[in-house]
């Protein structure tokens, strides 16, 4: 028995001093660690709200969003504080630059652009892309928009190709294509309302799948469809924080139900890897467009440019959903503006019409747009693609005055630079396309960190000229052919998921020409 019992006792000891280190090193996250950041952050001038207990300010966001949005909207473009009513709230209580909370990380919101533009820059290397929530992970895996060091530098490297420009003029006539198929069902609406918002979702879904992975909007729609339900619950998720490592013992119902849609869309991808394989044995190559290049790396003898399977998949779950998304609500949004302003309207069509007449827009007519530049520009201002830029401090470094600690995030917020009225003026909120009259540099003061649509820096979005050339060749084309008015039935709602969207649709009534 003796034996036994001191086995018993050093079992419980064990134990006890295991329970010890488990409880000291949560409470270091949890506690320790915040208030220690809190105290530098404030040494240097930088408040915000005060730290919760593991918690941080989740919460209080949770609480300000459900409040902001329980609002009905008036037909205004000052979105920021009704998407963001805490970043707006805090930003006039603590100033440009302040230290919220997510859980128990530090984020360092920046609204100042000099500083924005040092961090998108990045040419210290200090840094880097944030740890990926896990929702967020299963829709764009590992891919182009979450990977870091040389990994990203390969998948970067193909990307620059399959988007380059003479790859982009090579997709024009697949993008009229699709434009013509949408004009075609609109002939059943003339006179009548259309619901432009779900008319873009499948135009744009349908040129993704023909440009970059030689299929058709039928083809992929089920990958889209199990995207988009990954969507919604990583929306429904963002805000919410969890006590540190309860995923490995309970799993809620959208964790359930997103691992069988990541499965799912796995499955889904591969079968289309498998497909342009097979064809290969029949046409000798893999094909030009990103599949073709995707699948040849993932075939390649060099196992330094040689990509795996699951790279291949999240590279194409990335352009998927990345692919449509911003071009949808880009056109969705520039509609709403010309369908309200008819004055802009008639200066875009003018414009189509001097350069293409009734014919079909070219390459060589889009580079040449002035006016629908200035729209787009100033349509990207008001609604950007996407709200803010995170990054994370990958060790202690200098940002303009301030020394910060390694690991702690920071996020950009593109709302407060594009709705800043010192910046932009006291009529900030107006949808005024003149703004752009010089271009963008002029537009900005040659201050590039102030407009941000798509990124600064060697991380920009590398489909920008692919977004803006679809949105120019579907809005001539439409132009071409209609004059559109607001419907009554609209409701303005903006809502955000990964994008700015309109909660209700965006109804317009058309008028054949």
């Amino acid at each position: 028995m003796g034996v036994l019992e001191t086995s018993i006792t050093l079992l419980s000891s064990s134990l006890c001093i295991s329970l010890i280190f488990v409880l000291i090193k949560f409470l270091h996250k949890v506690w320790w660690t915040p208030i220690s950041i809190q105290h530098v952050m404030s040494s240097q001038g930088i408040t915000g709200p005060p730290y919760r207990f593991i918690y941080g300010n989740s919460k209080e966001i949770i609480k300000m969003r459900a409040e902001s949005m329980s609002k009905p909207m008036d037909l205004s473009h000052d979105i920021f504080p009704r998407l963001h009513p805490h970043i707006h709230s805090w930003l006039n209580l603590f100033g440009k630059n302040f230290l919220s909370w997510y859980g128990p990380r530090a984020q360092l919101v920046i609204t100042e652009s000099e500083l924005a533009k040092e961090i998108l820059n990045n040419r210290e290397k200090a840094y880097q892309k944030v740890d990926t929530e896990k929702y967020l992970k299963k829709i764009f895996g590992d891919g182009l928009l979450t990977s870091e060091g040389q990994k990203w530098v390969k998948l970067r490297k193909l990307a620059n190709h399959a988007f380059r420009a003479e790859s982009l003029k090579n997709m024009v006539p697949a993008m009229i294509e699709s434009v013509e198929m949408m004009l075609d069902r609109w002939k059943y609406h003339e006179g009548k309302e259309v619901e432009v918002f779900e008319e873009f979702r499948v135009l744009t879904s349908e040129i993704i799948s023909r440009t970059a992975f030689g299929s058709n909007y039928l083809e992929g729609k089920e990958i889209f469809e199990m995207l988009m339900k990954l969507v919604i619950i990583f929306s429904r998720n963002s805000s919410k924080i969890r006590l540190p490592g309860l995923g490995k013992f309970w799993k809620s119902s959208d964790d359930i139900e997103s691992e069988k849609l990541e499965q799912g869309i796995q499955d889904s991808i591969i079968k289309m890897i498998n497909k342009r394989e097979k064809a290969m044995t029949q046409i000798g190559n893999f094909g030009t467009d990103l599949l073709g290049l995707l699948v040849k790396a993932n075939n390649d003898i060099d196992e330094n440019n040689r990509f795996t399977v699951e790279e291949v998949v999240d590279e194409c779950k990335t352009f998927y959903i990345a692919g449509h998304e911003t071009t949808t609500t880009l056109l969705s949004w520039t509609v709403l503006f010309l369908a309200i302003h008819a004055d802009w309207q008639d200066k875009a069509r003018k414009e189509v019409l001097e350069l293409f007449g009734q014919k079909l827009p070219n390459a060589q007519g889009i580079a040449r747009m002035k006016m629908m530049n200035m729209i787009i520009n100033e349509s990207l201002r008001l609604y950007p693609p996407l709200t803010n830029f995170t990054r994370k401090v990958h060790r202690k470094v200098k940002l303009g005055n301030l020394v910060l600690p390694a690991n702690i995030n920071l996020s950009i917020s593109t709302f407060a630079l594009h709705h800043d009225p010192q910046i932009w003026g006291e009529d900030v909120h107006l949808f005024k396309p003149e703004r752009f009259s010089g271009g963008v540099a002029k537009a900005t003061n040659n201050n590039s960190s102030v407009y941000i649509p798509f990124g600064l820096g060697a991380r920009s979005c590398v489909g920008t000229n692919f977004a803006t050339n679809e949105a120019k060749i579907a809005l001539s084309m439409i132009l071409q052919r209609y004059a559109f008015t607001l419907s009554p039935a609209y409701i303005h709602s903006p809502v955000q998921l990964l994008t700015i969207r309109p909660q209700h649709g965006i109804q317009v009534m058309l008028h054949a020409l």
